[in-house]
């Protein structure tokens, strides 16, 4: 992989709705509503608060579909930063 396309990924990752994204599933993690995303909220937090950001609802997929997706969020960065390690190992930085 080469550096344009890890810039291209960090880009389109922070143009994204604040972290963390947390998937509500209905009837799993709340009884009635919708499912969706909710973005900006720590574990713990009051999901009332001020940091949280916009939901966002997805018409059809899977709830396998939705916490993938939720979980995106935090998991690309975290790769990114892995990659980054890694190639920092074998360019001997």
């Amino acid at each position: 992989m080469i550096q344009d396309e890890l810039n291209q990924i960090k880009a389109r990752l922070e143009a994204t709705s604040i972290a963390p994204w947390e998937s509500v599933i209905e009837g799993r993690d709340q009884e009635g509503g919708s499912s969706f995303i909710m973005t900006g909220i720590e574990k713990g937090e009051n999901i009332w608060g001020e940091n949280r950001g916009e939901d966002l609802y997805l018409s059809g997929g899977t709830n396998a579909d939705l916490d993938f997706i939720a979980h995106a969020r935090q998991d690309i960065p975290r790769l990114l930063e892995e990659i980054e390690r890694l190639k920092s190992i074998v360019d001997g930085k």
